[in-house]
């Protein structure tokens, strides 16, 4: 049998003795604490039962005394010791069941209601009193009968101490022999387990070999399936046991070494297929809000550890403004002009890679110079962003060609996000005047049409004319033309900005939809911008243009047609105030009125 399962058998047999041991020292414990509860349990009975007697006597007393001097104090005494009575008697009822025998608890039982009759009697003998029949009172308290029952009582209390003591005396004397087996089994136990561990390590101190032997083995072992974490003994001696330490030692250094750089090199696989996700990620971003929501994702993971801000250059005001930021970076994200970062200034990574002394960039805090770097984003030769990391140490140094990959992705990312934004706002909004174009007005319409038809509420339309704008065009010029339209676009755009859409319907037409507006409500709208254009005075390259006046037509939904002829009925409604003599508002209600 090998030396180590004779050690464990060993070790075995000591352990199984000491819980045994152990096990028997709570039995003992319990047996003790059974004596405990049987004294508790006597002593609370006795007290009860004693006081049930001394009171019971006492009411006696007092209702004798009373009957035969009448003085009232002595009746105020008996009703104090009555509810004292009372209040043991309902006490001693809810111990009824903390361990009482069957007999025992009939005696008691019948000694209380001999008791409660006896209070019955002096209650009468009172009431006699309080009727003025003295001797009928006298005859029931003094009586022979009234002496039999009270003497009864007596019997009964005193036969339940009687057999609570002898019941309490037994179980006190189980409890003591049990108690004392269960002690000695205890020691007999601790003793044989000392022997045991004595004996135990007399054998290991004798064959001292086994442990370094073991240890080695599990070593090896652990070596073997490449699990380089575990640490090898250091055994000091010169012999063959040193010698095969310190070979394992060197085995481990090896492997570690070979798993570090196997880790290292995952790792970097890893970064790799982060960046081209992330990469595949930004060319399917729709708008700019996707493309922060995907730095902030993924800017931890690639290089973890290492906080950062992504910074965009707004060009009104010329600042770098903070739109992300991961892991808690120190400073506050306030905007700075770009000249404070160094890389923003000289296009390329600040500092560079060697680690020499350089200057720091001036928006982030003194205290991060050492450990941060910041990598601009770069489009077309220019700045159009920056990323600002921290916490970079000689660990995460080796990220930093990726941290600079990273940037080029958002920078292309970013850069092709705004021109898909210029050009979308080329599309759908007019450079003239920044309100919606007619291309945006087809599916505005035909949401805010199918939004009213299930909300079941009112879509209004208000269709604008500047009136006699070829008459400007041919007397001022185009310029001072086109000075009219924004003029009148901005009127119409502040009056409808919390109303509706504003729309440049074509030349000097305008159009707007009003949402949840009805004729009337629309028609006020139409009042606001006609007096606001009104009230306008213009001019254009010093020459006085004057007043313009504009012609409106308003046009309701459902209240004057469907929803496929809102536009329609707006045109007719502002072609009627063309036909009226224009600088005037013409709902298609008063059409259909007339």
């Amino acid at each position: 049998m090998r030396i180590a399962t004779i050690t464990n058998w060993a070790y075995g047999a000591t352990v199984c003795l000491t819980i045994a041991s152990g096990i028997v020292m709570l039995m003992a414990s319990s047996a003790d604490n059974t004596e405990r509860q049987a004294v508790a349990q006597r002593q609370v009975f006795d007290q009860l039962t004693e006081e049930i007697d001394n009171d019971a006597w006492a009411l006696s007393d007092l209702a004798r005394l009373y009957v035969v001097g009448k003085d009232p104090d002595v009746l105020k005494e008996y009703r104090q010791k009555e509810t004292a009575l009372k209040s043991i008697e309902h006490r001693l009822s809810k111990l009824n069941d903390a361990g009482a025998t069957g007999e025992e608890l009939a005696l008691l039982h019948e000694g209380v209601q001999i008791v409660d009759a006896l209070q019955d009697e002096q209650q009468a003998a009172l009431a006699n009193m309080a009727r003025g029949e003295t001797a009928q009172a006298m005859a029931l308290l003094y009586g022979k009968i009234y002496e039999q029952e009270l003497d009864r009582a007596q019997e009964k209390i005193d036969h339940f101490r009687q057999l609570l003591d002898n019941r309490a005396r037994d179980a006190i004397d189980d409890a003591t022999r049990a108690s004392r087996t269960l002690r000695t089994l205890s020691e007999v136990m601790v003793g044989l387990t000392a022997l045991l561990f004595l004996f135990v390590l007399g054998f290991i101190l004798q064959h001292r070999v086994l442990r370094p032997v073991v240890r080695l083995s599990d070593v090896v072992h652990r070596l073997a399936s490449q699990d380089y974490a575990v640490e090898t003994p250091d055994f000091k001696q010169i012999d063959e046991i040193g010698d095969m330490a310190q070979a394992v030692r060197i085995f481990r250094e090896n492997g570690l070494a070979r798993q570090q750089l196997e880790k290292e090199r995952d790792a970097n696989w890893a970064i790799r297929e982060l960046l081209a996700r992330m990469t595949q990620r930004l060319q399917g971003c729709e708008n700019f809000d996707d493309v922060i929501n995907v730095a902030e994702l993924f800017a931890p993971n690639i290089a973890p550890g290492v906080a950062g801000r992504l910074f965009v250059l707004d060009r009104d005001p010329w600042q770098m403004r903070c739109v992300a930021e991961w892991l808690s970076p120190e400073g506050k994200a306030s905007p700075f002009h770009p000249d404070e970062c160094w890389a923003v200034r000289r296009g390329q990574s600040h500092p560079p890679m060697h680690g020499e002394p350089d200057i720091g960039c001036y928006h982030l805090p003194e205290t991060c110079h050492s450990h941060s770097l910041c990598v601009p984003l770069i489009a077309q030769g220019e700045a159009i962003g920056l990323l600002s990391f921290q916490n970079l140490n000689e660990q995460t140094a080796s990220t930093r060609a990726y941290l600079e990959l990273m940037a080029e992705a958002l920078g292309l990312a970013l850069a092709n996000q705004r021109l898909r934004d210029a050009l979308l706002e080329k599309a759908l909004y007019d450079p003239l005047t920044g309100l919606r174009n007619r291309y945006h007005l087809e599916d505005m319409l035909g949401t805010q049409l199918n939004l009213a038809m299930r909300s079941k509420e009112p879509l209004s339309c208000l269709m604008i004319d500047i009136d006699h704008f070829k008459h400007i065009n041919d007397r001022f010029g185009h310029e001072a033309g086109d000075g009219v339209i924004k003029s009148v676009a901005a009127i119409i755009q502040r009056v409808v900005r919390d109303h509706g859409t504003a729309f440049r319907y074509g030349g000097e037409e305008f159009l707007v939809l009003l949402n949840g507006m009805d004729e009337e409500a629309a028609s006020r709208v139409a009042t606001d911008i006609y007096n606001g254009v009104r009230e306008m005075a213009l001019r254009f390259a010093g020459t006085d243009i004057g007043h313009v006046d504009v012609s409106i037509g308003v046009a309701s939904y459902p209240e004057h047609v469907q929803s496929d002829n809102l536009l329609r009925a707006a045109d007719v409604a502002l072609y009627r105030a063309k036909e009226l003599g224009r600088a005037r508002i013409v709902s298609f209600g008063m059409l259909e009125a007339g």
